[in-house]
């Protein structure tokens, strides 16, 4: 691994605030003397070479799109992703090239990065006469590499960056050295691999546990009971209360649910309500807009991290509540306009820009030293993120999508749940079922839902199964984060990431590896069969233990697609 400065790089960047931040220089063959920079208007530039056929993958969870080739992305904290744009619940600096090679961006702005384009010096070189389109899909097609391709990464108003460079025979080689960069993955705690069933908002106290008692009597093998905004007095913003109508004896409710074995889990987000016993305290530690009539605390100070942490511990978690559901830490640009603006100021002297690239991890920071060892949920994460045991979600739903976040998010330190809400169907819920159990995180995210999701679909014994099957996944999944914790090898990653000379795999963005020896392959709810791939080697069908022959194949079942490598 090797570090390269340019400039003068930004004071608030995400080394600055990784807690366990492991750099060690060694030697590498890429070309950094083929990196060019310079300042301009809009900040600094950076320009990249490539090769002919190299293709690139990551930059964070991307909902959109897989292979970054020949395309243009911003990377703008957005939790309303509506196309391939770069913009994420979590955008990531870090990308990973077919060739053997990552480039981490030591960068809290929105960069720009164009994935191949003809600098003018070469251009004479490069012109070829092209074919008149006959329609704007063949017009607008993406361009091959070709020698004289860069890659450039504009980086607003910084007047410098670090450049890290790693390399290594494959992607997973290549993201596990980025992930190490950090400190290693997460390694939670087994009951937080288990399954997460969150509380329709509008349930009581009895309800809940009326709840927990039934997933009991049902032999629903359910370990997190998730206590969605109703729990407190005030929401959006939040008091961080509890509401004695709702919950009359919450310190009772919790000890009896833990009595019989769950875990619990509470919703929040950080915008803080002026009812809440912390709001004044807060004050001079807050950016200078409001969202939702709340506070924003700027978390890069120790001391708005302990205040905030130390009510928790004394006036919310009876010392018993171990997980959080950190909501709403991203950023709305499409539908909403809800959160803070970028012109915003914190007293650090972080931008709005900048904190909404950080928000996430200094939040998780924060409620760590509330709950310890966990495996929560989260709206937004960004670079060197690998060490935090909180999951990403979506108020997003599309399954295909879901699907395809669980292959691009290994290529970046972070993690990404499927979550099932409702749905449509049985066939439908089912299937988003299937997908959640074989994921980081198996949550079914029933905050808007009065009944039970499966109640309406008779379909209780398929539901007990599946999650019965996730218990049988523990042991495995176990192993995959210690592997994660002690070598950065990320638990769930694109076929690729292992197979990355196999170029068939550079297209694969709706199958997965989980662990180390299964390949998951969904089907999408709505349809009956799809093609899987296996890539070369000995493979046999999980369900069934037979063989499976390598290549290209179709599928047609009910149940979810899995197998297993080496025929184990």
């Amino acid at each position: 691994m090797k570090k390269l400065t340019f400039g003068t790089p930004e004071k608030y960047v995400p080394s600055l605030f990784c807690q366990d931040f492991r750099y060690e220089e060694k030697s590498i063959k890429y070309p950094v003397d083929k990196i060019s920079f310079r300042e301009n208007a809009r900040g600094c530039v950076l320009e990249l070479p490539v090769e002919k056929e190299e293709h690139f993958f990551g930059l964070g969870l991307q909902l959109k799109g897989f292979d970054l080739t020949g395309r243009k992305y911003i990377l703008r904290v957005n939790s309303d992703p509506i196309a391939e744009t770069g913009d994420s619940h979590a955008p990531v600096p870090f990308f990973v090239s077919s060739k053997g090679y990552g480039i981490f961006i030591d960068t809290a702005r929105y960069a720009e990065i164009n994935f191949g384009k003809i600098y003018v010096k070469g251009a004479k070189q490069q012109l070829k006469t092209r074919e008149i389109a006959t329609s704007t899909e063949e017009l607008y097609t993406l361009s091959e590499l070709t020698d004289g391709s860069v890659i450039t990464v504009q980086i607003p108003a910084a007047k410098g960056v670090d450049v890290y460079i790693m390399e290594g025979e494959t992607v997973t080689d290549v993201v596990s050295q980025y992930n190490m960069l950090s400190g290693g993955g997460c390694n939670p705690p087994e009951w937080g691999l288990g399954t997460i069933y969150r509380c329709c908002t509008r349930y009581s106290q009895d309800r809940v546990l009326s709840t927990a008692r039934y997933f009991k009597e049902n032999r629903l093998p359910v370990s997190v009971i998730g206590l969605e905004p109703g729990w407190q007095t005030k929401t959006y913003s939040c008091s961080y209360v509890w509401n004695n109508e709702l919950y009359p004896e919450p310190k009772e409710m919790v000890e009896s649910l833990y009595a019989d074995g769950y875990h619990v889990n509470l919703w929040e987000h950080v915008f803080t309500h002026p009812s809440s016993p912390i709001y004044k305290e807060l004050l001079s530690y807050c950016g200078n807009y409001e969202v939702w009539n709340g506070l924003v605390p700027d978390f890069s100070f120790a001391e708005a991290k302990e205040i905030f942490a130390r009510y928790h511990r004394e006036n919310v978690t009876f010392g018993l509540i171990d997980g959080f559901k950190l909501d709403e830490c991203d950023d709305s640009d499409y539908q909403r306009n809800w959160s803070f603006p970028l012109c915003s100021e914190f007293p650090s002297g972080m931008d709005g820009e900048q904190y909404h690239s950080l928000i996430g991890t200094l939040y998780m920071q924060t409620m760590l030293s509330v709950s310890g060892d966990t495996l929560s949920s989260v709206r937004n994460a960004g670079a060197l993120g690998a060490s935090y045991p909180f999951v990403l979600y979506s108020d997003l739903y599309d399954h295909r999508d879901f699907v395809r976040g669980l292959a691009t998010a290994g290529f970046s330190g972070i993690l990404w749940t499927p979550e099932l809400r409702h749905a449509g169907s049985r066939e439908e819920l089912l299937r988003r079922l299937q997908t959640v159990v074989f994921s980081p995180q198996c949550l079914i995210n029933a905050w808007y839902c009065e009944e039970l999701p499966w109640l309406n679909y008779d379909c209780e014994d398929e539901v007990r199964e599946l999650l019965c099957e996730r218990v049988k996944l523990i042991p495995r999944l176990k192993k995959a984060f210690e592997n994660y914790k002690k070598k950065g090898i990320p638990p769930v990653r694109a076929v690729v990431s292992d197979y990355t000379s196999d170029a068939e795999t550079y297209g694969i963005d709706d199958e997965y590896l989980l662990g180390d020896d299964l390949l998951v392959a969904p089907i999408i709810s709505g349809e009956s069969r799809r093609s899987v791939y296996l890539p070369q080697g000995e493979w046999s069908d999980y369900w069934t233990g037979k063989p499976v022959q390598c290549g290209r194949f179709d599928v047609e079942t009910e149940k979810i697609p899995v197998y297993v490598k080496n025929g184990r």
